[in-house]
């Protein structure tokens, strides 16, 4: 006989912390992708789920750490009451979006857009983005 409680307790959170760099990202987005999957949601909010939190993890290793030699991106993700919320969190230090460059400055709108909610916090040791879903079921 298994233990439910301590099996749904494993599934109802995510937690991995890895190198800043790219190899590294894509297997931390394929496990985050594996563990979404389990959650019983619509593939569409899976897909919403994954790309806002990968541009928060591309964003962490390109941005919190081009005056350093690198450093960990940390993942969070927790589903309760039908919401999953995802924090994404770099050590190192927050770079300001240049106005003039209009090629790059679309992953924050892109998290925006992908979350019902989020929320960017910039720390003298890093920066961390949540990002929020309300749940629609599998249909």
């Amino acid at each position: 006989m298994t233990d439910r409680s301590a099996h749904d307790a494993r599934q109802q959170e995510f937690h991995r912390r890895v190198p800043a760099d790219p190899e590294q990202l894509v297997g931390l987005r394929r496990a985050l992708t594996r563990w979404v999957g389990t959650l019983g949601i619509a593939p569409e909010q899976q897909d919403d789920v994954i790309l806002a939190s990968y541009e928060a993890m591309a964003n962490a290793a390109e941005h919190g750490y081009r005056d350093s030699a690198g450093g960990p991106v940390e993942v969070r993700a927790v589903h309760r009451d039908h919401t999953v919320t995802v924090t994404v969190t770099d050590f190192g230090t927050w770079k300001q979006p240049d106005p003039d460059d209009t090629y790059r400055g679309r992953g924050l709108p892109l998290i925006e857009t992908l979350s019902d909610t989020s929320a960017t916090a910039h720390r003298a040791d890093g920066t961390t983005v949540t990002m929020s879903w309300n749940l629609r079921p599998d249909l």
